[in-house]
């Protein structure tokens, strides 16, 4: 299986990550102990949302729409604060 995925800075709030992988738990655990230099100042995280796939090409499109923002992601951003204000 492939995966998209969506972390949430605990540090920052309002700041999350979308990527892929073919190991969430893995990957999920190379963000929180700084391996990926691009999320490594937001650390630590929670996955907060994510997606299976069985093609990996179907996977990286979905992640680069996610990325890319707008019209995309700006509805699931949406979805995933507002399923968070209700785990408090």
């Amino acid at each position: 299986m492939y995966y998209v995925y969506v972390l949430q800075s605990l540090k920052k709030q309002d700041w999350f990550y979308k990527g892929s992988t073919n190991n969430l738990k893995r990957r999920v655990t190379q963000h929180n102990i700084g391996e990926c230099k691009s999320s490594a100042p937001y650390r630590p995280f929670r996955l907060v949302y994510y997606e299976a796939y069985v093609s990996e090409s179907v996977v990286r499109k979905r992640e680069s729409t996610l990325k890319k923002g707008g019209s995309t992601w700006v509805p699931l951003r949406r979805r995933i604060i507002e399923s968070l204000k209700n785990c408090y």
